[in-house]
Order: C-alpha cells, then structure tokens, then sequence
C-alpha cells in the first residue's frame, strides 16, 4: 500500500463527514427557516388587528402574497427534511433534489424582489385606495373587523387619515354631524393612553357648540399627519435590516448548494439500501 495515497484517501474520508455534518447543519436550519415563512403566511391570513389584515382582506395580491409565503414555507421545510436525509445516508439522488429544490427557491426570491421593485408604486396605489374607500364607507357603531383594524393602526402608529385627517372629510356620516365630531382612533393622547385599547367609532368634543358652520376639522383635536407617510417611513427605516436578513439568506443557500454538490460528486455509487424504508 501506498502511504501518500492512503494519507490521500483518508483526508478524503474526514473533508467528506465535515461537509456532510455542515450540509446537516444548515438544512437543519432551513428547516426552522421553512416553519417561520409558513407561519408569517398563516399569520396574514388570521391577523384581524393591524393594516395587514386591511390588506389581505381587501387586496388579491396581498392574499397571493400569503399563499405564496405558506408554499415557499411548506418547500423549504421539505427541502431541509431531504437535504438532512441525503446528507445524512448520502444518498446522490435527495442530494439532487435538494440542489434543484433550492436553486428553484433562490430563482423564486429573485424574481419575487424584482417583481416587488417595480411594482412598489402600484402597491402604494392600491394600498391608498383601499384605505381611502374604507375611511369614505365607515360607519359609526357598525362593528365591521376592518374598520376596527384601521382604529387599532391609526391609535397604535398615532396617525389620521391615508395622506392627512382631512381625508375623514370625505365621510358624510362624519361631516352630517352638527357638533364638532372626530374618528375616536385619531385622538392625540399621551403615552399613558396609547397603552389602553384604542376607541371606536365617532367622538364629539365636550361641550362642543353647535355651530352653523357645522362639524369643522380644523376645531378636532387629532393627529393632523397621514398613516402613509408613518407606513413610508417604517419602510425607509427598515429597508436596510430587510435587505440585510435577504442577502444573508441568498448567502446561505448558495453555500447549502456548492456543500451539497461537493458531496454528492464525493458519493461515487448510488446505493438505495441506505434510504429509510418505513
């Protein structure tokens, strides 16, 4: 035997266990990634108290939006299942199927950022229509679920209105009042308060006069600042750290790919006896 080639053989062996306990590791990883995606999904769908149930409610893109999160979820879960598997029982086929699962994954976020790029001014559009129709359509005492979201975003974000409070003027519920009346969520209130579940419905100013001037909203004691430039803003600051976390999840499963190709040109003979039989 031949020492070199025994050394050869045997470093081999070691880069070959380190590769396949990393592989491990990081679908391991993905796995715990998959069950988060998902449940960011579920959460769209049944959330009821912030402007994301406004928007899954009203928009058809928004519910595509969370389908798509609760399948990408449900495919990074099972590609982690099989990656640990073929890693594990090195097996060349799950290897394979793990690398297409996840370049079909990474081709996926790629063009869903690509899609989102350009479409941010439609969103935006769309997103302030919804808002302005349900701000025009509200109704004092009616108990609907989005109007009380859109009371829970305009307390907690301490905002009024889309663009300005002045869009409240376009409700003639609002405006029919002969005393100075205002959206309850829009009052200004102090730390102590925005802790308190916010209030519904329309509030008139004590001992508000009525006036033949009728309901002014230059006398509502309100936030004057629109809830789109707090949501452009939240955006901005944000972007960033959304950006980051993206980059650092393209990173990884370009590494998962390369690891699982690296192994899978290591196996040299397919030996399905080692696949589970349940």
């Amino acid at each position: 035997m031949i020492p070199g080639s025994s050394r050869t053989d045997r470093m081999g062996s070691a880069c070959i266990k380190v590769t396949k306990y990393f592989l491990f590791l990081f679908n391991l990883l993905f796995f715990v990634l998959g069950a988060v995606i998902l449940g960011f999904g579920m959460w769209i769908l049944v959330d009821k108290n912030s402007f994301i149930s406004i928007l899954q409610t009203s928009s058809t893109s928004f519910k595509v939006a969370a389908y798509v999160f609760i399948s990408v979820g449900a495919l990074t879960m099972l590609m982690g299942f099989l990656g640990c598997l073929g890693a594990v029982k090195e097996v060349r086929c799950l290897l394979g199927m793990y690398f297409a699962f996840l370049l079909l994954i990474l081709i996926a976020q790629v063009t869903a950022g690509v899609f989102f790029y350009f479409n941010m001014g439609q969103l935006k559009q769309e997103m302030g229509s919804i808002v302005t129709k349900l701000i025009h359509n509200y109704t004092d005492g009616s108990g609907d679920n989005l109007q009380e979201a859109w009371d829970y975003v305009q307390a907690q974000v301490k905002c009024c209105g889309w663009v300005s409070y002045l869009n409240w003027t376009e409700n003639t519920e609002l405006m029919n009042r002969t005393s100075i009346t205002f959206p309850c969520s829009c009052k200004k209130s102090d730390e102590d308060d925005a802790l308190m579940m916010p209030q519904k419905g329309f509030c008139e100013v004590p001992f508000g006069n009525k006036t033949q001037s009728g309901n002014n909203p230059k006398d509502w004691p309100v936030y004057q600042e629109g809830c789109m430039e707090k949501v452009q803003g939240w955006l901005q600051e944000n972007l960033g750290v959304i950006l980051g976390v993206c980059v650092g999840v393209a990173v990884i499963e370009l590494l998962g790919m390369f690891l699982s190709m690296f192994l899978c040109r290591r196996v040299h003979s397919e030996d399905y006896s080692k696949v589970p039989k349940y």
